[in-house]
């Protein structure tokens, strides 16, 4: 009676281990919550719609210039950071293959031979000693050992923590196709970005060899003046000096050309040669693609980068649960079917020589559960991860289209006032020139003149140039360029 209480006792002080061992810690909760995105980007003169948003522009209909839609064309094709990404979108997708494959059982064959010699005098031995296989026929010392069988493992998955495992590997697939859209929005702005500063420093070029020609011609009249006695030898030391001054930054725009060109050839995936554009007599005329930025909200719908944070903290929240089922009980089953004999002729002998097994084990962790609660905690670490990442992403997209918006609208006012700048200054140089020669003014003014109106010439280039690439940053920051 005594040993049926002990019994009954150990049975109810294991199912309480149990049910200690089943209790699991919740997740812990955010600190945070999203931030409503604003409902526009601001008072900037662009229309605001949501009906109208350049994010939907097919890259080819947005970039006008052929010469630029072949480049960024090839660039797609070629690029290798971008193959790079595809490598970590099949990787991902091999992820998911991997869990799906925990929610089938595993089956297999196996076949095995072995030979056993235990001591006469041993239990087993004495046994085998005074067994007869068949009427007269003792057991074989040493005694082989033959199997073949087929085998099943199956962890039932009760908790869902194998469907949540590749829940949490499909989203992360998921964002690394999201993640490989956005290097091709930064691809294509980068590429774009590239080649407008191509064609600027190809128009500085020219500006700059316009202005030696000039400075060469005011330097031969100064050596006139000269020779007549109305200037010194500094005056054409002076101009000596601007004229090789200009001919250096030649060199220098040309050595920046070469390493634009080889940017491009890079992104392009290609070794260096001639970079085919637009011609530079037309820099100055080309105009900034007209914007629409939609609403604020379109940009977790249009943004790579948005959706990926927003996929990758899906996953993190599944992630969560698993690491969380690992508290619970787990369920296997087990079978095996078979023949199995000590000589290899008696295997297919039926059915004395068939085998079989069915088992399931239910196993819950009590003791040393240190490691499952560590990683429940880095689990819930990694989710809170994601959240703050995502709130982020976002903001930073909401300030990057700002950003980009209102230097729209500044650019195009301080183009305004450089035009009429350069132009004001290109009236001075001839102006200084005639009294120059006329001894009205001296060497100095002339000189300073010509200086202020390269250095105007060269600011409304990179004027100009910004506002084209302002232009590709907003439909990059919009997330326009992946569809």
């Amino acid at each position: 009676m005594y040993k049926v209480k002990s019994y009954q006792y150990s049975i109810a002080l294991a199912v309480c281990l149990a049910v200690a061992g089943c209790k699991t810690p919740a997740p812990e909760a955010a600190v945070t919550t999203s931030t409503p995105v604003p409902e526009s980007f601001g008072a900037t003169a662009q229309t605001q719609d949501a009906n109208n948003n350049t994010a939907a522009l097919n890259w080819k209909d947005y970039f006008k210039d052929q010469n630029l839609v072949d480049l960024i064309d090839a660039a797609l094709k070629n690029n290798q950071e971008l193959n790079i990404t595809l490598q970590e979108i099949e990787i991902a997708k091999n992820d998911i293959r991997v869990k799906k494959g925990l929610l089938l059982p595993t089956a297999g064959l196996r076949a095995g031979a072995g030979v056993e010699k235990v001591g006469r005098y041993t239990s087993q031995g004495a046994g085998d000693a005074t067994t007869e296989i068949k009427p007269g026929v003792e057991t074989p010392d040493p005694l082989g050992d033959f199997t073949i069988a087929a085998y099943a493992n199956w962890e039932v998955d009760i908790w869902k923590k194998l469907r949540n495992s590749k829940k949490a590997a499909l989203n992360r697939y998921l964002a690394t196709v999201e993640g490989k859209n956005f290097v091709i929005t930064n691809l294509i702005a980068e590429v774009a970005d590239s080649y407008y500063e191509l064609l600027a420093l190809d128009n500085q070029l020219d500006i700059v060899k316009q202005t030696i020609k000039l400075q060469t011609n005011a330097l031969e009249i100064v050596k006139v003046q000269k020779q007549a006695a109305r200037a010194t030898e500094l005056g054409v030391k002076k101009f000596e000096a601007e004229v090789l001054t200009s001919q250096s930054l030649e060199f220098d725009i040309l050595q920046k050309i070469k390493e634009n060109e080889n940017k491009i050839n890079f992104l392009l995936g290609r070794y260096p040669q001639e970079i085919k554009r637009t011609s530079s007599t037309n820099f100055l005329s080309l105009l900034p693609a007209v914007v629409s930025s939609g609403i604020p909200s379109q940009l977790l719908q249009n943004r790579p980068d948005v959706k990926q944070a927003e996929l990758e903290l899906v996953a993190a929240k599944l992630d969560v649960k698993v690491a969380r089922a690992e508290f619970y009980p787990s369920l296997d089953i087990t079978a095996a079917i078979g023949v199995n004999a000590f000589k290899p002729s008696y295997l297919f002998t039926m059915p004395e020589s068939l085998l079989y097994s069915l088992a399931g084990d239910l196993v819950a962790p009590l003791i040393n559960r240190n490691a499952i609660k560590a990683e429940f905690a880095s689990a819930n670490a990694r989710q809170l991860q994601a959240l703050y990442n995502y709130d982020r992403t976002v903001l930073n997209a909401y300030l990057e289209v700002s950003n980009q918006m209102s230097k729209i609208e500044n650019l195009q006012k301080g183009y305004d006032l450089k035009s009429k700048q350069v132009d004001a200054l290109n009236t001075s140089i001839d102006v200084s020139n005639d009294l120059f020669k006329s001894a009205r003014v001296d060497y100095f003014e002339v000189l300073m003149t010509q200086r202020d109106a390269l250095e105007a010439k060269l600011e409304l280039i990179d004027t100009k140039k910004e506002q084209l690439n302002a232009a590709v940053h907003v439909y990059r920051d919009l997330g326009g360029g992946w569809k």
